[in-house]
Order: structure tokens, then sequence, then C-alpha cells
């Protein structure tokens, strides 16, 4: 609970932005940026799978959402492996963020808020991504970074995953 200008309480604003983050890019970057505007805080939660391969192991990629939020206190970095809905609820959160980048994205977020509400009732929302950053997917960077090329244009300001690269 926070209180309002008038000292009454009022539940915080928690939306969980989760997802594999392997890399967190700038078109995520941006999505919780403009959330911000419209929750009290975001948990971004690195969903964990042992199944899945990454490029970065899970604390690098903690690691590089914690710098892009490093002067933002309302962001806070964590990882689960359990359904999202039953990790939300954990963190206290009312709401799930997710991007989304084409129509195929949206139908497919519609089926899983749609299940999500279902079964828990905490809702979805979606924030369509910005223009300019639409045609960039986690896939993308790990393919135009594992050959060689400059991915900074698509990574948050300051963040060098090449750095980070050559600790794994």
């Amino acid at each position: 609970m926070s209180k309002t200008d008038n000292g009454t309480c009022k539940k915080e604003r928690i939306a969980v932005f989760p997802g594999s983050f392997d890399p967190f890019t700038i078109g995520h970057y941006s999505i919780v940026n403009r959330a911000l505007a419209f929750v009290d805080k975001i948990v971004v939660a690195i969903g964990v799978n042992g199944a899945k391969h990454t490029l970065f192991d899970l604390s690098t990629r903690k690691s590089i959402i914690h710098q892009a939020f490093a002067n933002e206190p309302r962001v806070v970095v964590d990882s689960y492996d359990q359904l999202t809905v039953d990790y939300a609820k954990k963190v206290g959160a009312t709401i799930i963020l997710r991007g989304i980048r084409s129509i195929q994205d949206f139908e497919y977020e519609k089926t899983i808020a749609d299940a999500n509400r279902q079964i828990s009732g905490i809702d979805t929302i979606l924030l369509f991504t910005e223009p300019q950053h639409s045609f960039i997917s986690s896939t993308v960077v790990r393919d135009v970074f594992r050959y060689g090329k400059d991915v900074a244009p698509f990574m948050p300001p300051g963040i060098d995953i090449t750095k980070l690269a050559k600790k794994e």
C-alpha cells in the first residue's frame, strides 16, 4: 500500500513483465519505460526453463536488465520457474504486461491472456512496440550477434553485450 496526497491508502499497482529476455532488447526497454506511466512497480520476471538453451545465462540476463534500469527504483528484476500467474500472485501483481510487434504476436498473446484471466483473474495489458522497434526480437539480436555484427542499436542505452558475452 502507498499513501495518496490526501493521506489515504491505495493499493500499489504492480505489473509483471515476463519473458526469457535472451537478451533484453531496446524493444523490451521501451515497453517497461512506457508502462511506468500507469503502474507503480514493474517486476521484470525472467522465466527459467531448463529445457531451453539460452545464449546468456540467468545471472547475465539479470545483469543486463539491472544495468538498463540502474536509475529506476520502480523496476525490479527477478526470475521464476512456475506459471506466470502463480508468480504474479506471489509478488502481489494485478497486471501481466506484454509487448506486441505484429498481428501474430497479438493472436498468441490474446490466447494466453484469456487463459491467464480465466485461471487467475489477472488481466494482461498489451502495449504495441514502437514502430522503430517492431522488427527487433531477442532471436534477431542473438542471430546478428552470433555472426559478429554490431547489436548496439538493438540494445538499451549503455548496454554492450559483447563485453558480457566474453564473461560467459
